[in-house]
């Protein structure tokens, strides 16, 4: 009886030490694969901030008056600068570092929407190639942008559903801080509101 007693014991330990090491395994595989993809958010993002002072100095030309906007402008891409120098897993992990970057992203997004306001008082603008390439540059990398962000969210949610599986849910704890759940990205405030259209 002892012996089949200490071979039970053996095979459940050995049972428990493959299935701690696969749960292991797969949240490293998942949080790099969060980690990539934020690289991949980043790049989109670094894509918009490098595509800005181009923007501004096309617009410059034309507008000579609109100063207010071009400093919205500048100043917004230079919060982005900050609140982008965190590390990844301090942005993928923490819900105020998350908010934080992407309200800055948010700010320069609506700086560059009040530039395309100021477009349209100048037609001539709009009509240089410069303008317009720099535009459907600007229009592409939103779409990345939108895309990114959604692949992120894809790959935290495979890696948060993997970390409340069994036996992972198990696992993830006895290593601290290394398997927190990641955070999604969300819709920016009144996004699910539908702006009114008047003609």
């Amino acid at each position: 009886m002892g012996k089949i007693g200490l071979l039970a014991a053996g095979a459940l330990v050995l049972i428990l030490g493959i299935a701690g090491v696969g749960s292991y395994n797969k949240l490293v595989r998942l949080g790099q694969s969060v980690d990539g993809q934020w690289a991949q958010v980043e790049n989109a993002y670094q894509r918009r901030a490098d595509l800005v002072p181009n923007l501004v100095e096309t617009v410059k030309g034309a507008a000579k008056f609109e100063q207010e906007t071009f400093k919205a402008v500048t100043e917004a891409r230079a919060r982005v600068g900050q609140v982008a120098a965190q590390p990844t897993d301090k942005i993928t992990s923490d819900p105020q570092a998350l908010q934080r970057f992407q309200q800055a992203q948010d700010g320069l997004q609506s700086a560059l929407s009040r530039l395309m306001v100021v477009v349209e008082r100048y037609p001539d603008l709009k009509a240089t190639a410069n303008f317009r390439d720099l535009q459907v540059q600007l229009e592409g990398t939103e779409n990345r942008v939108t895309v990114e962000r959604m692949r992120f969210n894809e790959s935290a949610q495979a890696f948060n559903t993997a970390r409340q599986s069994f036996p992972t849910v198990l696992v993830a704890p006895m290593f601290g801080s290394r398997f927190v759940e990641k955070v999604y990205f969300k819709s920016a405030a009144g996004a699910a509101t539908a702006p009114q259209v008047k003609f």
